[in-house]
């Protein structure tokens, strides 16, 4: 069985910056790991690229090629990766044991998980090949100043949780670079009352039912809590990996290995 991590959030949320901290942090413990790009317009790399969709497809060559802008370029580069998961990826994964870790590195287009069907297939492809799969949302902390803020982060990752249909860990990231983080702290995990109170407050009285129904929305999914990283503290990036690893069950089916007792070592 062999387990992986689908790095996704919006563009500039620090995901690329999470797997190399991810990386330097496993290769301190002597843990295993490999980060893959799936970033067509990805340029520069903080960690050693295990497999490169570049290899595959790049964006500059398909926006010169076919007149296309970033964001339609984007979702060709996904679409021909999806049209190319029984040759291309699976070449790829070959090349590794079954049970080994793998970390995607996604691009920063939203609509890629949550209404394109690209990453559902990739993650379908990925349990065929018996890997457990876990979805790690990044939302950039210094964004969370305020409900309505927090509320849309929510969603977005909400929606993503939808499509994909795998178990999410959500993570504020950038926490270091955060001033005053007490003004975070109602939000790592808040209660719905409070939220609704917030939202009420900034919001006109006709929006009322509708702030009612996100709220409600939002804590049954069990969307209001998320996980803090400041990537200069080795014990954050621990605490993380931990709950990651507890989503995929990283670990739990491992075989014992038991050295065999010769008699004759101890005369």
């Amino acid at each position: 069985m062999g387990y992986a991590q689908l790095v996704i959030g919006p563009a500039g949320s620090g995901k690329s910056t999470y797997c190399s901290s991810l990386y330097q942090h496993c290769v301190t413990v002597r843990r295993s790991i490999h980060v893959v790009n799936l970033d067509p317009a990805a340029e520069n790399f903080d960690y050693p690229v295990a497999m490169d969709v570049r290899e595959l497809i790049s964006l500059d060559d398909v926006m010169e090629e076919l007149g296309l802008g970033p964001n339609g370029g984007l979702v060709y580069c996904m679409e021909h990766l999806e049209d190319n998961l029984d040759d291309w990826l699976d070449e790829e994964l070959d090349n590794y044991l079954d049970d080994e870790y793998l970390v995607f590195d996604c691009p920063g287009q939203i609509e890629l998980y949550s209404h394109v069907p690209v990453f559902r297939n990739f993650v379908e492809h990925l349990k065929r090949r018996n890997f457990n799969v876990c979805v790690v949302y990044l939302l950039d902390s210094q964004f969370m100043t305020d409900v309505t803020k927090f509320i849309s982060g929510c969603m977005s990752s909400l929606s993503a949780m939808v499509q994909l249909e795998l178990p999410h860990v959500n993570i504020l990231s950038k926490m270091d670079l955060v001033t005053n983080k007490k003004d975070l702290e109602e939000y790592l995990d808040p209660e719905p009352t409070f939220l609704l109170s917030e939202l009420n407050q900034r919001m006109a009285p006709k929006y009322a039912k509708l702030n009612k129904s996100l709220i409600e929305l939002v804590s049954n999914f069990s969307m209001v809590s998320f996980i803090p990283l400041d990537l200069r503290k080795e014990k954050s990036i621990q605490y993380v990996l931990g709950q990651i690893d507890n989503c995929i069950q990283y670990g739990e089916d491992a075989d014992v290995k038991i050295r065999d007792f010769d008699p004759e070592d101890d005369e």
